[in-house]
């Protein structure tokens, strides 16, 4: 495993981390009946992750509690990164969320406690103290962003302080780049990108995009009429489709899964201190780590960069993966 520090904190973190969202949250993401949350955490470990990440949204705290048991024993190897609601960032409800999220935890600290999604820029000074407080205390260890985008990045930056941005990033997202990630560099916030294989369209699991689930075809790359998506816009089917069979032509021809070619690109990305993967069994896990044993080069790099441009350049500067321009949540 690789290690790199998360922007300017104390924290030497894998550059693949766990994201437990999947193995908490059955609801959304459908029952798998190979799951094993023990002891896919347990492998992870074993393997050298040393990084968690996971929500009090997340299954309504399932998987916070469900992380929290698969630790038990091996808390002190391990960094647990969580995210505080929307909902529960304000002056009156930071800190029981923060106190409840411990306690499904199981745990006397939080190492890094992230705000889930930007606030109105005007908020931030009743939750940045808080936030500050509660590290005095002990109950948190560092302060990180998640979904934030430049200009949200500049007015947090201005009154508070974050070690870390968690981004939507990927070989088919690729907006981050224009404007988001330059940002977190010169604030040196350390980039952990979710949904690194785009909720498993990555995987080259799904022959077709009708095959995807419906809960995986939310985004703007999909059009707006299909079930599930918050936008109303036509998409980006036709591009997406071509950019997939391309990325795909290219792992055949190198014999090289996809899912690993993908996050071998993305860890090599400027700024991207740690890819965050979901995984619910062992043998998933184990295949996407291989990623970091993947020398992946600046030619293969240059490759993918130019069969994903396309689709980098008609989804444009939006950073919001789901909605449109007119109602982004990330600014």
């Amino acid at each position: 495993m690789l290690y790199r520090t998360l922007g300017k904190s104390g924290l030497n973190v894998s550059v693949i981390a766990f994201g437990a969202w999947q193995i908490g949250d059955p609801e959304f993401w459908g029952d798998d009946p190979q799951a094993d949350p023990d002891g896919v955490v347990g492998a992870a470990i074993d393997a050298g992750i040393n990084l968690f990440d996971t929500a009090e949204l997340y299954g309504n705290g399932r998987s916070e509690e469900v992380l929290g048991k698969a630790l038990q024993g091996r808390r002190e190897q391990v960094f647990i990164a969580s995210k505080a609601a929307t909902q529960h960032c304000n002056a009156d409800d930071l800190r029981e969320a923060c106190e409840n999220s411990l306690r499904r935890l199981g745990t006397d600290r939080i190492d890094l406690y992230q705000v889930h999604w930007p606030l109105p820029h005007r908020f931030n000074e009743a939750i940045i103290p808080i936030l500050e407080r509660l590290r005095i205390e002990g109950k948190i260890r560092e302060i990180g962003v998640s979904n934030f985008g430049p200009q949200d990045i500049e007015a947090w930056m201005g009154s508070g302080t974050a070690v870390s941005d968690q981004i939507g990033y990927n070989l088919l997202f690729r907006a981050p780049e224009y404007e988001m990630i330059p940002a977190c560099r010169r604030h040196h916030l350390g980039v952990l990108a979710y949904m690194p294989l785009m909720q498993g369209l990555l995987s080259g699991r799904y022959p077709d995009l009708d095959s995807i689930p419906m809960k995986r075809r939310r985004s703007r790359h999909f059009s707006g009429v299909r079930e599930g998506t918050r936008h109303d816009e036509e998409g980006y089917e036709r591009v997406l489709k071509a950019t997939l069979e391309a990325l795909l032509d290219f792992s055949e021809a190198i014999h090289i899964p996809l899912a690993t070619v993908s996050l071998a690109w993305l860890i090599s990305q400027p700024g991207v201190t740690s890819a965050i993967l979901g995984a619910r069994n062992v043998d998933q896990l184990r295949s996407n780590v291989e990623a970091v044993n993947l020398n992946i080069g600046p030619a293969a790099i240059a490759l993918l960069n130019e069969y994903s441009y396309e689709l980098k350049a008609v989804m444009g500067y939006n950073c919001d993966m789901w909605e449109t321009e007119a109602n982004k949540r990330i600014h």
